[in-house]
This record gives C-alpha cells, structure tokens and sequence, in this order.
C-alpha cells in the first residue's frame, strides 16, 4: 500500500474522491485493514469500551492510546493513523503540547480532540508546531454526561448554525481534518461543502468526504445496543476481509451510509 500523506487526503477531496476509515487498536487487525486497502485508521479512546470493557471512554489514558497506536503502526506503517488525545489531556496548551508529543512519537500522523470554540488556541498552538489536528464536532462521546447521553446534535436550527459556525472556526485556526458525528445528513452535507478540508463522517449521512466506523460495529461483534447508524458488513460478507473490501467499495461509491443508517 502507498504512503498516505494529509496533502492525499486533501487531494482525494478536491477531487471528490470518498474514502473509508476505520477503528484499530493492534497489530493483527491493523495489518490486515492495511492490507485491503483501508487508507486511514483510527486509534480512537474507544478502545475504553472496546478493548478495557468501560461504559464510557472517560477512563482511558495517554498512556493507553500511546501503547496501542504503536502496536497499529507496526502493522501498518503506511496507513495514516489518527490518535485520539483522551478525556482532559488537554484542558489547556502546555498539557495538550506534552501530550500530543508522546502519541506522535508512538506513531501517530494525527492528533485528534473533541470540542468547538474553546479549543481554538489550543488548535493554533498546536497548528503552529507543524502538529496535524483533527477536530471532532457533534456528539463528542467525552462530553456523554454534559450532553445527557449519545443522541443526535445539531437537530435545531440554532444548533445547526453554531455547529457550522464552529467547524469554520476550527479550520480557520488551523484543524487539517474534521470528524462530525450523529448530525443530520443535510447539516454535514452543508458542513462538508462549507469547509476546504476533509470532513469524515460517523452516523452523519453520506455526504461527507469519508466515512469511519468502530470496527467492532462494522463486523457486528459488539455486545448490547448497537449505534443505529451502524451496519455489520460481516453477517453479508463471509470473511473479515470480505467484509472490509465491501465497506470500502461502498464508502466510495456512497452506496454507505444510505438513509437508513442515516440521521
């Protein structure tokens, strides 16, 4: 697989070209995304539910997603790998530097934090050190408490507009990327359009210009109540990479998300 760069990624967008995303948390699955052709990976603070067995990602620490994210370099080491900087690690800038420092160095392209407007000072700091950010708007799963639960953001009128208004915002102060979760298809189609850098949607219609699922969603392996949002390409498909290979083709087809796994 060819190296993915941020300036691909930017490129893929210019040229409406969609891509898949995913999930990972060690070498085993990581090489075998890698070798069907997954572009981007995340390694995401959901491994506090999918991996440690928390109700939340509250738990997870830097020290966990800078463990995991070198197992997920190992077996893909051309594969851009986005890191989620976890729960209060990076309240203000000196703390958000030292940390985004340690997950680069264990491999990580990119750094990724959840929230609007207050993180813009962080965002440039960070920008201004050639460090890639992305952000991440609507259902922030950090926040769960503060917003009552996981349920759809962005539903009214005023918090469609400060939704757009922070992603403009974001990239304004520097983001390279932005991740937008469980919004209305209609609002991440304008949010997408709107912004010059790629917008990765989850639970967000299939308007955006990628799409990333939990990997445990998409192979249908996850226990209880399950994100309406998501689909088990394993039940369809027979094999894991099967099942990969369809998510991708139809991530850039944009036959995934259609409205039934849509807001």
């Amino acid at each position: 697989m060819e190296c993915i760069t941020i300036s691909k990624l930017e490129n893929w967008k210019k040229n409406k070209k969609k891509f898949a995303a995913i999930t990972a948390y060690d070498f085993s699955f990581s090489k075998l995304f890698s070798n069907q052709g997954i572009p981007v990976i995340l390694i995401g603070d959901s491994l506090g539910m999918t991996i440690q067995g928390h109700s939340s990602t509250l738990p997870v620490k830097v020290q966990d997603i800078e463990y995991h994210t070198k197992a997920v370099r190992k077996g893909a080491p051309n594969t851009f790998l986005l890191s989620d900087l976890p729960f209060m690690s990076y309240y203000e800038t000196r703390q958000a530097l030292k940390n985004t420092a340690k997950i680069i160095r264990s491999g990580a392209n990119m750094i990724k934090i959840e929230g609007g407007k207050w993180l813009v000072e962080i965002v440039k700091e960070l920008s201004n050190r050639s460090i890639l950010v992305c952000g991440h708007i609507g259902l922030t799963p950090q926040s769960f408490n503060y917003l009552s639960g996981y349920k759809v953001q962005g539903k009214e009128k005023k918090d469609a507009n400060k939704l757009i208004d922070e992603a403009l915002l974001l990239e304004e102060s520097g983001i390279k990327m932005l991740v937008v979760e469980c919004i209305p298809e209609k609002l991440a189609k304008k949010i997408t359009k709107n912004l010059s850098i790629p917008v990765i949607g989850i639970g967000s219609g299939k308007y955006t210009d990628g799409q990333i699922l939990v990997m445990h969603d998409l192979l249908g392996i996850t226990e209880g109540k399950k994100p309406s949002f998501t689909k088990n390409f394993l039940s369809e498909n027979g094999s894991i990479q099967k099942s990969i290979q369809k998510y991708i083709y139809e991530v850039e087809k944009g036959i995934y998300p259609n409205k039934k796994y849509s807001f």
